[in-house]
């Protein structure tokens, strides 16, 4: 499984993480898929993710945040220093088959602008989809700027709406994906934690930082969680 990695600099960090944290043969084989490895280096708090990846899951059992990246790396769409939020729907949409294989392999387009109306005022989400394994409709609302506790509000609001609407009786409850330029961890703890929906709050990037970078980030990361784990002098 290991030997499948291609990048040199992937598959020491998997073999490292693996040994570290007692991985088995499925939570290798998940943080691998889900590109762990390529996650951690763009995450603004690496030593969490490397903790978070350590710890086994009930049965390996999928859930949402395991599904839904954090960052996303969106450097397909070649867009310029300046765009609008609608000039990053448009480049999605016309690199749908990208923005797909970026997002994961059970990820299917539903719709783009979907309509809804609540009372007198109608609103639009920015795309839909469907996630084949966790058998539910995501719900994308695209931000050019940080995120803030009203995003979570207003996609707390679709989720409301299309738990009700748009899901069929076999399927579970929709989750919602708030993809932003920027994501301040603290706000995302406290305007997403104990909600009733689930809502996911994620980065994305227009370009790819240089392998080294990453690389480096990395390996100092684990240095960190190395000396955290030393037992400390008398």
């Amino acid at each position: 499984m290991l030997l499948r990695v291609s990048n040199p600099n992937a598959r020491e960090f998997y073999e490292a993480e693996a040994l570290r944290g007692g991985w088995s043969v499925r939570q290798l084989d998940r943080q691998i898929e889900s590109q762990f490895y390529e996650r951690t280096a763009l995450s603004r708090n690496k030593v969490a993710m490397l903790e978070k990846g350590s710890r086994s899951k009930p049965e390996d059992r999928v859930t949402p945040e395991e599904e839904i990246k954090n960052p996303y790396v969106l450097e397909f769409l070649g867009l310029k220093d300046e765009y609008s939020e609608s000039e990053l729907e448009e480049s999605l949409i016309q690199h749908l088959e990208s923005f797909l294989l970026e997002l994961g392999g059970d990820f299917t387009f539903v719709a783009r602008q979907k309509r809804l109306r609540v009372g007198s005022v109608w609103y639009r989400v920015d795309l839909v989809f469907y996630h084949r394994r966790l058998r539910c409709l995501v719900l994308v609302d695209l931000k050019l700027g940080s995120f803030t506790h009203a995003d979570a509000g207003q996609m707390h609001l679709y989720l409301n709406y299309a738990r009700e609407h748009w899901t069929y009786k076999d399927e579970n409850p929709p989750a919602g994906l708030i993809l932003c330029s920027k994501r301040e961890a603290d706000v995302a703890h406290y305007a997403l934690e104990g909600l009733p929906n689930k809502v996911l709050a994620s980065e994305y990037m227009t370009a790819l930082p240089k392998t080294r970078a990453l690389t480096d980030e990395i390996k100092r990361t684990r240095l960190e969680l190395e000396l955290r784990a030393k037992p400390k002098a008398e």
